[in-house]
């Protein structure tokens, strides 16, 4: 009887239903996992066999190192760090403003429905629109910087909607005790609410940088082919530079698939760690990470 007494309330109503249900959702998240071990140990055992670390010491040349990965590696950072620069700026900026000072909903919708419509249109688009707007009226022709600009427009949604989910779940008793003590609202949002919200708008740059990480219609008509070394810091930018992700496609449609394959792994590598750091960012920032 007193055994009874203390039987839960879901030991109780414990259906069969609920536990079909369960044991979908663990099938569903060990497929999941599976799916990525099996992708990542598929492309590591095909480009292992032809991969050598030379090859990401040199730049390509037809005569003398036709496997060559330097330049494009270099032209693959060149692009995240440049579209980060003037992406996260914007998108962040433009949460901030409509979480936190925007009192016209009719503005909020609007501003909110116009990046969701951004966010579905197919990325080829945008590398028209950035070869005409920036290549050929900016004259900016192919390059780094048109890149740039076009696959800012493209990662803005990712950033701005991760933004404001971030400041949304910011618990509104932060603010009330932040105003009571008498700080202004940008003091507020500078010292409270952006270091609470930091690990969810790290997410959303993280998949931005993905996005920019495997796009390669938009650069191919915005940014081009070119695998040379940069001859200079900053005039880089205005010179054409393919990414990893086009040094891969250039590959496949030329049969070098082992080469494709080793450029895919060093992807992976690299998402990899962005990932790793970023987790680290988040870990080292949590302001409600008990100690």
């Amino acid at each position: 009887m007193e055994s009874s007494q203390h039987t839960t309330l879901m030991q109780k109503h414990t259906r069969p239903s609920d536990m079909i249900m369960k044991s979908l959702i663990y099938l569903c998240a060990i497929l999941s996992c599976a799916l990525v071990v099996f992708i990542i140990i598929y492309v590591f055992a095909k480009a292992i066999p032809h991969f050598r670390f030379s090859n990401l010491t040199v730049a390509q040349s037809k005569l003398f190192h036709p496997n060559g990965l330097l330049g494009s590696i270099i032209n693959t950072l060149y692009i995240i760090i440049g579209t980060l620069l003037l992406a996260c700026p914007i998108g962040i900026g433009g949460a901030i403003y409509l979480n936190e000072y925007a009192t016209n909903k009719k503005v909020v919708n609007v501003i909110t429905f116009t990046s969701e419509v951004l966010s579905g249109i197919p990325s080829i688009i945008f590398g028209l629109f950035g070869m005409i707007c920036f290549g050929q009226l900016l004259q900016l022709q192919y390059s780094i910087l048109t890149g740039c600009l076009t696959l800012t427009l493209l990662i803005l949604p990712i950033i701005i909607r991760n933004t404001q989910t971030a400041l949304e779940c910011v618990p509104k008793s932060y603010r009330e005790a932040a105003q009571g003590m008498g700080s202004t609202k940008w003091y507020m949002i500078r010292t409270v609410i952006l270091p609470s919200a930091i690990p969810g708008i790290l997410t959303g740059v993280i998949l931005a940088m993905g996005r920019i990480i495997a796009e390669s219609a938009a650069l191919l008509f915005t940014a081009g082919s070119g695998y040379f070394m940069p001859r200079g810091f900053f005039s880089h930018l205005f010179e054409s530079g393919g990414t990893l992700t086009i040094d891969l496609y250039m590959r496949m449609s030329n049969a070098q698939y082992g080469q494709a394959f080793v450029i895919g792994m060093i992807l992976i590598i690299i998402i990899l760690l962005m990932n790793a750091l970023a987790k680290w960012i988040s870990t080292k920032f949590d302001v409600n990470k008990v100690k």
